[in-house]
């Protein structure tokens, strides 16, 4: 097996060297351009055997030209192309300029005062190598296999960095280690899932969970339906974070505070969840993935949307600054095929004191529930979403797990479901956002009085 390294692809000197010369090039009023790249370790095993070693480059680089009232953007994934893009970026801007209504675009970042104190970077990350992670794969499989099971999964480290260089001066680089697994283990009809993202490998307990998670379906039995109706339910950490992924877009975002939309223009600082609830985009805290500035340059800031229940702050761009004073909180993004918007990264949901055995303890009749799956936001107004159950979960009777309960559907109002909370565990999980640059979910397990399995028109009950 080679040796593999950890380390950014591009490198600050070489980034920036080439961003500063795309600025020094270009010709125009403005130029903000990025450069964005992730090099992943993957170690990908199934059954019994190690069967997709693989290291996967991911780069993108973007170029915003501004020339009197015309703007336009440029991608590459080749930095040698760097000089081209420009200039294309440049033309284009100049075409429009030519037939536009006049209103000058948002000028980029200056200079930023960083947080440096943030912990980005583990060696510990860097020591779980190909080889180390092959080993852990192995003793997973022996370890389903010896339960008359199987284990399949993916082992990852990677490293992410950014670099950002703007014609009013802002110059950031960045880099970002990651650790991250996610496992599938199958006993019998059954099947359990558990995921953690971390910047430090450290952290991620692979081998403990695995093996809790195995011992909650090892000898099970068989699964019964999920009955439909109003429980009492306890989400594990997984299934907290898919739920929790959704408020942003229940009005927590500049566009919509624009527009007009949710609490935060609608109902300011009205309650909307139990008080011990907070959710904020986080991406200076020390859990998931942290990082300090965002794709246009800007320091990122903390903004709670949730704060002891109550509606909070929404997120902005520079382009939407003006509704939260004017000034960006650092969330720009743009993805593929997506327009720029300002995007909630780096979601965490306060911890509480209760470990998971003692919130399902608090149940009587009941489900727990370990993660989500297909979840589709199907109204905003309400915080309503529908989705589906996932693998290991159970009836929960007189506060210990009893009987596998196989997948079912809900459509349920998250505002509602935070709103009758009660219980909130102490450990973080965090998993990733997909089509987000450095997205990440970090939730605890919740226990939720009432929450509605089945089909339902989804304003009945809504909260």
């Amino acid at each position: 097996m080679t040796t593999e390294t950890l380390a950014p692809w591009v490198g600050a000197d070489r980034a920036l060297e080439a961003l500063d010369d795309a600025v020094a090039r270009s010709g125009a009023d403005h130029l903000d351009v990025f450069l964005a790249s992730r090099v992943g370790n993957h170690t990908r095993f199934a059954g019994d055997r190690i069967h997709q070693p693989q290291t996967i480059v991911e780069l993108q680089v973007m170029v915003r030209a501004v020339v009197g009232a015309g703007a336009a953007r440029v991608a590459v994934s080749d930095l040698r192309r760097l000089p081209a893009a420009v200039d294309r970026a440049v033309a284009l801007a100049r075409g429009r300029d030519a037939v536009s209504d006049g209103t000058a675009p948002q000028a980029p970042a200056g200079p930023q005062q960083l947080d440096g104190s943030l912990s980005l970077w583990s060696e510990a990350t860097v020591a779980w190598g190909g080889p180390e992670r092959s080993r852990l794969a192995a003793r997973l499989m022996a370890a389903a296999a010896a339960a008359g099971g199987e284990c399949n999964g993916t082992l990852t480290t990677a490293a992410t960095e950014l670099a950002v260089a703007t014609s009013a001066g802002a110059r950031q680089h960045a880099a970002a280690s990651e650790a991250g697994f996610s496992l599938t283990q199958r006993v019998g009809p059954l099947s359990s899932y558990v995921a953690d993202l971390s910047r430090h490998a450290d952290r991620l307990d692979v081998e403990a969970r695995a093996e809790q998670s195995l011992a909650r379906v090892d000898g099970a039995g068989e699964p019964v339906p999920l009955p439909d109706g109003a429980t009492d339910v306890v989400f594990g950490g997984l299934a907290t974070g898919e739920l929790v992924g959704f408020v942003p877009s229940f009005g927590f975002t500049a566009p919509a505070v624009q527009a007009g939309i949710g609490p935060v223009v609608t109902s300011p600082g009205a309650k909307l969840a139990d008080p011990a609830v907070t959710v904020a985009d986080d991406a200076l805290s020390d859990v998931g993935l942290p990082f300090p500035f965002d794709l246009e340059g800007t320091a990122k800031q903390r903004v709670v949307m949730l704060e002891h229940g109550c509606a909070g702050e929404a997120v902005s761009d520079r382009a939407s600054a003006a509704a939260t004073g004017g000034r960006s909180t650092g969330h720009a993004h743009i993805a593929r095929e997506q327009s720029p918007e300002p995007e909630a990264a780096n979601l965490v949901m306060a911890a509480g004191s209760d470990g998971e055995d003692a919130l399902i303890a608090g149940v009587e009749r009941g489900v727990y529930v370990q993660r989500l799956w297909y979840n589709r936001l199907v109204d905003a107004e309400t915080g309503t979403v529908l989705g589906t159950t996932r693998d290991a979960c159970f009836l929960i009777e007189d506060g210990a797990l009893s009987t596998p309960v196989a997948g079912g559907r809900f459509t349920e109002s998250v505002l509602g479901a935070l709103a009758r909370t009660d219980g909130i565990g102490d450990r973080l999980i965090s998993q990733g956002v997909p089509n987000v640059w450095n997205g990440c979910v970090s939730a605890p397990a919740i226990r939720v009085r009432g929450f509605r399995f089945g089909a339902r028109p989804v304003r009945q009950d809504a909260r």
